[in-house]
């Protein structure tokens, strides 16, 4: 045997160490593992004869290039060559002793690794373990993850989900499509039949709804607060009904007799039109004439000033109307006359009107209301006049518009605030109150002489439409008709969501006292700083265009406090049932509980005149500015997008990544004409998916959807920068279906793209794909999300 035969050989066991060695775990069983950055040391192998074979070799090559000594050295070479043979096949069963070794060491400290972090078992995490269990994990299907991550709905081919991607062509994940489609159906209908089926997750406002749902839908398991009870009495009732349909219009009916009756019944006691009309605003929170708003006065804003002013602007009008850009005025929908027309006639059935007389109090409705809308004005158009924020005081508007008894009426709506002659008021359509003033002067001086009284059907009218919500479904239905025939698509509300909005209108204190018992405040504010802080991180990486811009926006970063919005102090339960000591709900009418909430909605307006601090809009999801102030509803906070239980993985990977994407819309709205790096991420981005898609032909992106890219793709980045400070000061972290740290934070990432907001339409791309261009070439993924035949995946730059 030669030298070179020997030489051969020993170079065997290097090429087993090397096939062996890039993974000691199944495929499948590596995409839950946590990501280098996580994971223990490697033990390093170092085999027991490298030195004895480093000290031989030395010697074999001198023995040889002696030709003096190379015969006499002859027995002795061979005997080195056996004991050569020996120490090589002692080290090539060294060599596999240590492959098991390190396979199964390496096994084991894997398992120390994932038995440390503890699996979350609370309820939420379970619900939350059961919807990742449903769907695509972007470390098992790197190539068309990013295609259907909102559930298994939009799995289905023929349902027009998937509009901004049809697969990678020529991926195995793709050849059988038919087959794979089809495994699908039957494992979403298999998943259904378990009940465990789930949609895909709803926008920020739906969720936060579904929350409040949950809280009211609750049985009072304890006695406890009598407000807390009745509104949750009254969310019963909203959603009774079977009690609803039963009462049908008699409620109504019964109500407009309080007011004095009503010409097209036969049986009116001619009221005093401003008596009915203060009487419509104090009570039923009804405007026929004119809408009334709480506000500041923006001028004054600038000045520091925060009080709040009576704000009067034009009303929205029953009657259907478009704007004529060539006359400036506003007119009715001549198309739209016809159905508007049928649907008067259907109320005035349904409230018991004879056909024969029907028609001429329908008449005298439109005729009025198209008076009217002559100088309603679309916003735009006021701005450019500069009608918003018209201030003058009672008095002066007495004087201008005196049809209105403006005092009486104003102080009836803000009852029991005392209201003078020297307040001042904002206007917002000067020209629209004047003729609308002038033209009511006229019709009751002329037609309340008839017995037709259309001044006051009108105001009936409108107040049917306040107290719509609450009456049977045959008005609802003729005013859903109404509005498919005026070209509205949109669906009717689900009955629960309808019945949320309403018990918050009037129980407003109560919802934000529950809201607050179960916001996790602490986990809340850890997570703003952290974002907050990870966001201005990140504006010092931006290349900007103009160091003035930099400096502007740096100092107003700076001058910001990020906390968590609430109000200044919270209403005791004490407080709570004084507020609502006369609220009587029965719960089993509807309509008696929705006028009382009406009466509460009135006391609610009075009270944002008087407060100089903002109430906390409980119904708000998204972040603001207020002076010197970011501040994060407590709307924000909820399951599923955030839990205190969740694994902070979970909650940064979703609420993180939603909260800093607010951020950068909000403090950065022109950023792509401020910074180079806009440009240059969004096309890197987009290079990518262009290649991982396999599209050709596809133009450039605008520089709306390039600055919309920058923008989820760094939330994406300061979400996880967050994520992994937050573990500096508390390194331990939970699980959930397996997944932890780094995997769980893209994995949660990945179903957020279902969020809807206004930006939407400028994203090009799923928002899941970026995990694919983060991961292209960075150590923080398990595996390297890479298609079989994705051959230029390896030559993209990092983004």
């Amino acid at each position: 045997m030669t030298t070179d035969h020997l030489l051969r050989m020993s170079e065997t066991p290097i090429e087993l160490e090397l096939s062996v060695q890039p993974s000691s775990q199944p495929e499948s069983e590596r995409g839950l593992q946590p990501p280098p950055l996580f994971q223990l040391p490697l033990p390093t192998q170092v085999p027991s004869d490298a030195h004895q074979q480093t000290q031989l070799q030395p010697e074999l090559q001198l023995s040889e290039s002696d030709p003096e000594h190379q015969h006499q050295a002859k027995p002795v070479c061979i005997n080195y060559r056996r004991l050569l043979l020996l120490l090589l096949g002692f080290s090539l069963c060294a060599a596999i002793l240590g492959l098991v070794y390190y396979m199964h060491h390496n096994h084991q400290k894997s398992n120390i690794q994932t038995d440390k972090v503890t699996p979350c078992v609370s309820p939420a995490c379970q619900w939350a373990s059961a919807r990742l269990s449903m769907s695509a994990d972007p470390f098992t299907q790197p190539c068309d993850y990013f295609l259907f991550t909102c559930g298994s709905d939009a799995l289905s081919p023929d349902n027009g989900v998937r509009q901004r991607g049809q697969g990678i062509p020529g991926h195995p994940q793709n050849l059988k499509e038919k087959v794979v489609w089809t495994e699908r159906r039957g494992q979403s209908k298999e998943r259904e039949d378990r009940g465990l089926r789930k949609e895909k997750i709803p926008d920020r406002k739906t969720v936060l709804l579904q929350y409040l749902r949950e809280i009211l839908g609750k049985s009072n398991d304890r006695l406890g607060s009598t407000a807390v009870q009745k509104a949750k009495g009254f969310y019963r009732s909203c959603l009774d009904t079977k009690s609803i349909e039963t009462a049908g219009a008699e409620p109504f009916l019964t109500l407009i007799q309080k007011l004095g009756g009503w010409a097209v019944s036969g049986q009116w006691n001619r009221t005093d039109f401003n008596s009915t009309l203060s009487l419509l605003m104090r009570d039923y929170a009804t405007f026929p004439f004119f809408n009334l708003y709480v506000g500041k006065d923006p001028n004054e804003i600038a000045r520091g000033t925060t009080k709040r002013y009576i704000q009067i602007d034009q009303p929205d009008l029953l009657i259907p109307i478009e704007w004529n850009s060539r006359t400036l005025k506003s007119q009715a929908k001549t198309q739209t006359l016809r159905p508007f027309l049928a649907a008067c006639q259907r109320y005035l059935a349904l409230l018991g009107a004879r056909p024969s007389s029907s028609m001429i109090h329908v008449g005298t409705f439109i005729s009025l209301s198209s008076e009217l809308a002559v100088t309603a004005a679309p916003l735009h158009y006021r701005l450019s006049k500069r009608q918003l924020y018209q201030r003058m005081t009672i008095r002066e508007l007495q004087n201008r518009a005196p049809a209105i008894d403006w005092l009486r009426c104003l102080q009836a709506a803000f009852h029991p605030l005392p209201l003078i002659e020297d307040d001042h008021v904002l206007l917002h359509n000067y020209p629209y109150i004047v003729q609308m003033s002038r033209i009511i002067g006229i019709w009751l001086n002329k037609h309340e002489l008839m017995t037709s009284g259309p001044v006051h059907t009108y105001m009936v009218l409108n107040l049917l439409h306040t107290l719509m919500p609450a009456l049977d479904s045959r008005f609802s239905g003729t005013a859903k008709n109404l509005s498919m025939d005026l070209g509205d698509t949109e669906g009717v509300a689900d009955r629960w969501k309808h019945c949320v909005l309403e018990t918050e209108r009037g129980f407003d204190n109560v919802l934000t006292h529950l809201l607050s018992e179960r916001t996790a405040h602490r986990e809340a504010e850890e997570i703003i700083q952290n974002i907050f802080s990870s966001f201005k991180s990140k504006l010092h990486e931006l290349k900007w265009t103009d160091q003035k811009a930099l400096q502007f926006v740096m100092k107003k970063v700076q001058s910001l406090t990020p906390r968590l919005w609430t109000t200044k102090e919270i209403s005791s339960e004490a407080e709570l049932d004084l507020l609502f000591s006369k609220v009587t709900v029965n719960t089993n009418s509807f309509f008696s509980n929705y006028v009382q909430l009406l009466s509460l909605w009135q006391k609610r307006r009075s009270r944002l005149l008087t407060e100089q601090a903002e109430a906390a809009d409980i119904l708000s999801v998204t972040p603001f500015l207020l002076g010197d102030e970011l501040l994060f509803p407590m709307g924000m906070f909820t399951p599923p997008l955030f839990h205190p239980t969740f694994p902070r993985a979970m909650n940064y990977g979703v609420m993180g990544f939603l909260m800093a994407k607010d951020i950068l819309h909000l403090i950065l709205p022109d950023v792509y004409s401020q910074s180079e790096t806009v440009h240059a991420v969004g096309e890197c981005v987009w290079a990518h998916y262009l290649t991982v898609t396999e599209k050709t032909g596809r133009g450039t992106l605008s520089a709306a959807q390039q600055q919309e890219v920058w923008v989820q793709y760094s939330a994406l980045q300061i979400a996880l920068q967050a994520y992994h400070q937050s573990l500096k000061s508390n390194p331990s972290d939970t699980s959930i279906s397996g997944l932890s740290d780094t995997p769980l934070f893209l994995t949660s990432f990945s179903q957020v793209h279902c969020d809807s907001d206004p930006y939407s339409e400028f994203m090009p791309l799923e928002p899941s794909f970026l995990i694919t261009v983060i991961c292209a070439q960075s150590d923080l993924c398990p595996t390297s999300l890479q298609c079989p035949n994705e051959t230029q995946q390896h030559s993209l730059q990092t983004c």
